[in-house]
């Protein structure tokens, strides 16, 4: 078995390194994203919980820049389960980012312990 020189595998071990450090970046990114999502989904649900709860005809005012405008109740509830649906999406998209970008980091630790346990046979 020919070794490779060492300029060689030296400059495979750093490549490996920086996916593994870039991949464990970018997961700690994605999972911070996806629990500020989930946070606000859940107060989206608690919101549409107390307007579902509202009994009668009732002014709902939802929060434009500085000031508030008058929403239909119906047109209220609507925009919120969308904004629900739409934050369920974003997070489900975060969750499957972060399972690869996981994969990508144990991989690239995986082939660190394997080219490590290499050299201690040489």
């Amino acid at each position: 078995m020919t070794s490779l020189p060492d300029d060689t595998l030296r400059k495979i071990l750093v490549q490996i390194q920086q996916t593994a450090i870039q991949s464990q970046r970018a997961l700690n990114i994605s999972e911070q994203q996806a629990a500020a999502k989930e946070r606000e989904r859940r107060i989206l649900q608690l919101t549409i919980n107390e307007i579902t709860q509202i009994q009668g005809d009732v002014n709902l005012y939802k929060g434009v820049g500085k000031m508030f405008l008058n929403v239909p109740r119906a047109s209220m509830e609507e925009e919120l389960k969308n904004q629900e649906k739409d934050l369920s999406d974003d997070i489900t998209s975060l969750n499957k980012k972060s399972k690869y970008l996981e994969k990508q980091f144990n991989n690239a630790q995986s082939q660190l312990r394997d080219i490590v346990r290499l050299l201690r046979l040489f």
